[in-house]
C-alpha cells in the first residue's frame, strides 16, 4: 500500500540487441541439470534471466518466424554441457535447425513428412517404454536426464497418417499415438527425470490440445495474434495476471518471450515475465556441442527409428558405445534400454556379460569399474563378420 514501482527506460531501449549469450562468451561454461539454471537472456530491466530444466516439461508457441526454434534450442545447447543428460530429438520442419546435435543426440528425425511423423511418434513411444523401466526399477534409483524435443509439434497433431489398426497419429483423441505418447510422459515422466519438451506454432486446439499444452511447467509464449490464444499458450492465470504475448509486435520484437513457469525468477504479485532471449546463430551453436562432444563419450546417432525386432545385440552395443574409447557397463545397459525399450529395457549386467563372453570383447575392469571396450568389440564384430563371409565362401 502507498508504494509506486517504476522503471524508466530511454526510448527505443527495448529494440537494441541485448549482446550474446554467456554460451558463446564463456568456452569454460558446464551445465548442471539438477542445480543450474539455463542463461536465456534478460528480463525489461536488463538482468540476466535465467531457467531451471530440473524435472519441468516445457512449452514453447508463437506466430512464425518470431525466434521459437532458437529460443528452445539455447536451452537444450546449455543442457548438452551437462554430459549426463540424454536427447531424442524430433525437427518436423527439417531444414537443419538442429543438425548440430548430431552425434549428441541419441535420436535425431528431421523431416515435414508424414513418414517423419510417423518416425518421431515412434521415438517418444520409445521413450514412454524408457519412462516405464524407469518406474519399475528399485526405489531410491536415480536416472540421467532423458529430454524428448519435438520442434514444430502442431505437424505431429495435424497428421493425418493412420498406422496398420487404423490408429492416427495425429488428432487428441484417446487413440491418438503421439497424443497419448505425450500425455503419458507429462504423467508420469517428471518423477524419473524424463522429460518432454515442445515447440509449436500458432495454437489453436486442434494443433495444441488442451490436455497437452496444460501439462508443461514451463510455458513460453513469443508474439500472437489473439489474447485466446496468448491463453492457450500461457493459461488462464497467467493471462489474467497480465501476460500477453498477444501485445507484443511481431518482427520487432522478435526473441522476446513471456513466460510462466516456477523455474524462474518472477517479481513477487506477477503471474509472468517478460525475457528477451539471446541469439545464437547456428555457427555458434555447433561450436557449443562441440563443446558437448568433447565432455562425453561419442554418441552414434540414429535418424530413424528400427522397426526390425530382430535385433543384433553385438552390433547395437558397438552403436551406443560409439566413437568412446570405453564405457561403463551400466552405461552400455542403459543406452541400450534408450535405443530399443522392447528388446533391451529388462536388461542387466548378466545379459550384457552373456552376449559378449566368447567374443573377445567381455567386459573387463579400468580404474576400478567394469567396462566394454571399443577396440575389443569392433575386433569382435570382424571376426564375426569374417567368419560369416568365410562360411558363404566355402
Amino acid at each position: 500500500a502507498r508504494t509506486v514501482r517504476l522503471w524508466v527506460a530511454d526510448s527505443g531501449a527495448l529494440d537494441e540487441p541485448i549482446g550474446p549469450s554467456p554460451l558463446v562468451t564463456d568456452e569454460t561454461m558446464t551445465a548442471d541439470y539438477g542445480k543450474g539454471r539455463a542463461p536465456w537472456g534478460q528480463d525489461l530491466r536488463g538482468d540476466a534471466a535465467a531457467l531451471s530444466l530440473y524435472q519441468r516439461h516445457l512449452l514453447i508457441t508463437g506466430l512464425s518466424n518470431q525466434g521459437k526454434t532458437v529460443a528452445l534450442r539455447s536451452l537444450a545447447l546449455w543442457l548438452s554441457l551437462d554430459r549426463s543428460v540424454q536427447f531424442l530429438m524430433g525437427d518436423l520442419k527439417g531444414v537443419g535447425d538442429w543438425a548440430m546435435f548430431d552425434g549428441l543426440a541419441t535420436t535425431l528425425i528431421q523431416g515435414p513428412t508424414d513418414e517423419h511423423v510417423i518416425q518421431v511418434t515412434e521415438m517418444v513411444e520409445g521413450a514412454v517404454e524408457e519412462m516405464n523401466r524407469r518406474i519399475q526399477a528399485p526405489p531410491g534409483t536415480t536416472f540421467p536426464a532423458l529430454i524428448v524435443l519435438v520442434d514444430e509439434a502442431q505437424v505431429a497433431f495435424m497428421c493425418p497418417a493412420k498406422d496398420e489398426d487404423r490408429r492416427p497419429y495425429g488428432g487428441s483423441k484417446a487413440n491418438s499415438r503421439y497424443f497419448m505418447a505425450v500425455r503419458k510422459i507429462h504423467n508420469q515422466g517428471r518423477a524419473v527425470n524424463v522429460l518432454m519438451w515442445q515447440g509449436t506454432q500458432d495454437p489453436t486446439n486442434e494443433n495444441l490440445p488442451k490436455l497437452v499444452r496444460e501439462g508443461a511447467h514451463t510455458r513460453a509464449s513469443l508474439a500472437l495474434g489473439t489474447e485466446q490464444q496468448a491463453r492457450m499458450a500461457l493459461g488462464d492465470k497467467a493471462v489474467d495476471g497480465g501476460a500477453a504475448p498477444n501485445l507484443l509486435r511481431p518482427g520487432l520484437d522478435r526473441g522476446t518471450l513471456v513466460v510462466a513457469s516456477d523455474g524462474i525468477t518472477i517479481p513477487a504479485g506477477q503471474a509472468s515475465i517478460t525475457v528477451r532471449t539471446h541469439y545464437i546463430d547456428d555457427d555458434a551453436a555447433t561450436a557449443i556441442t562441440d563443446r558437448a562432444k568433447a565432455l562425453r563419450d561419442g554418441v552414434n546417432t540414429l535418424h530413424a527409428i528400427d522397426r526390425d525386432q530382430d535385433r543384433d545385440p553385438l552390433a547395437d552395443i558397438a552403436s551406443v558405445i560409439g566413437t568412446a574409447e570405453r564405457v561403463r557397463t551400466k552405461d552400455v545397459v542403459a543406452r541400450l534400454g534408450t535405443l530399443n525399450a522392447d528388446a533391451y529395457g529388462g536388461w542387466s549386467f548378466i545379459d550384457l556379460k552373456r552376449v559378449l563372453d566368447g567374443t573377445g570383447a567381455e567386459p573387463y575392469k579400468s580404474d576400478g569399474v567394469m567396462v566394454v571396450g571399443r577396440d575389443r568389440l569392433t575386433r569382435a564384430l570382424a571376426n564375426r563378420d569374417g567368419e560369416g563371409s568365410a562360411s558363404v565362401a566355402e
